[in-house]
């Protein structure tokens, strides 16, 4: 008598992941198949991916199915109305994300972000020796053209300065604030805080997700976290201004008088350089003046964590172009509308994104057919 088992019943199931991994995604072909490439070759943890694919017109899902590591799913449609008190459309993919995510730890993450070796584990041991329900990294920002070499070292700065990492991390504090390029969460927190269902119709959906697990007695950890992820948050003047419009006024609450002040630091800055000038000329005691003002104004540019150039370019002409970005967000928000991604969204808390303009998904741009590439 043969007693050998049959082959199905000795072959085992794999163990559950420790890490689900959800990048919501919406026309990301530029940037989506290096961030599935640097997070497939994970290691040191188990892990699942799940890019959902929020109603993309490019190649964002075929890239996303050529990676078998990979498993793509789809939101529920957003209604166009705006009546109600619906998702945005990156909500609306995190939750559909966060239904099919099966392990006890999940990370939300942008499909712009690219993460260093080993960082999951990382991250994954420091939550737990931190003790955090949720942890947050603030990326390295990889800048290429002016406007974004220019502007972000002064968009960083001011967010260092309006929450810093100690005073997040301090539950005394009253300030909250997360990166929704790279959250970790306790599953067990999130779905005690409420997740994302909670903030659906939040803007500033990270930030607000923080503030539910600090109002829920849950513990944040937030640092810089240069050192396990990067990202190139726009790749172009466009979307640079579309971004900070849509998010400024939210992370500001005054953002005309930030305006006034930095162009008041920054023509303070240039007439100290003019006085600095001027008094080496002269051999007069002016130049001290300027040689004392600049180092100061550097060091709070500094704390971005930008190289020594885009911070001399941040002080020459970033600090004019993030006043007008504040004012311009500032009136987007007056007048009740933001745009992101092809569509409107309100920002008075109530209704739905609405549709700025439609392409059909079989409307696959032939560039993007050739820029498809194939992770296996």
């Amino acid at each position: 008598m043969d007693r050998a088992f049959p082959a199905s019943l000795l072959k085992r199931e794999p163990p559950p992941p420790d890490v689900s991994i959800i990048i919501p995604a919406r026309n990301e072909e530029a940037c989506l198949g290096d961030c599935l490439q640097s997070l497939t070759t994970q290691t040191g943890v188990r892990f699942e991916i799940i890019v959902v694919d929020d109603a993309s017109t490019d190649c964002t899902r075929m890239i996303a199915q050529s990676c078998r590591q990979v498993r793509v799913v789809s939101p529920a449609r957003l209604s166009s109305t705006r009546s109600g008190n619906g998702p945005t459309g990156k909500n609306n993919a995190l939750i559909a994300g966060v239904r099919s995510a099966r392990a006890p730890w999940i990370l939300f993450t942008d499909a712009d972000t690219i993460h260093l070796p080993g960082s999951l584990a990382r991250a994954l041991a420091e939550a737990k020796e931190q003790r955090a329900d949720l942890l947050s990294y603030s990326p390295e920002q990889i800048v290429v053209t002016f406007a974004e070499r220019a502007v972000m070292p002064v968009v960083f700065a001011e967010l260092a300065a309006r929450y810093p990492p100690q005073k997040v991390r301090d539950p005394n504090s009253g300030i909250a604030a997360a990166n929704g390029q790279y959250i970790l969460v306790r599953r067990a927190a999130y779905e005690a805080a409420g997740g994302h269902a909670a903030v659906a119709s939040e803007i500033l959906e990270d930030v607000a997700l923080a503030r539910r697990f600090r109002n829920a007695g849950k513990k944040i950890f937030f640092r810089y976290g240069g050192d396990a992820v990067r990202t190139r948050m726009y790749r172009d003047w466009p979307q640079l201004r579309e971004g900070w419009t849509k998010n400024l006024a939210l992370l500001f609450p005054s953002p005309a008088v930030l305006a006034a002040r930095t162009m008041i630091l920054w023509l303070a800055s240039w007439s100290a350089l003019v006085a600095a000038a001027f008094g080496i000329a002269t051999h007069h005691f002016l130049w001290i003046v300027g040689a004392a003002l600049w180092p100061l104004l550097y060091r709070r540019i500094h704390k971005a964590h930008f190289a020594a150039g885009n911070n001399l370019r941040a002080l020459a002409a970033g600090m004019p172009i993030f006043a007008y970005l504040l004012l311009r967000s500032k009136r987007a928000h007056a007048q009740g509308k933001v745009e992101w991604k092809g569509r409107s969204y309100p920002v008075d808390g109530k209704g739905t994104p609405e549709p700025l303009g439609t392409q059909s998904a079989n409307e696959m741009p032939s560039r993007a057919r050739r820029n498809l590439r194939t992770y296996n």
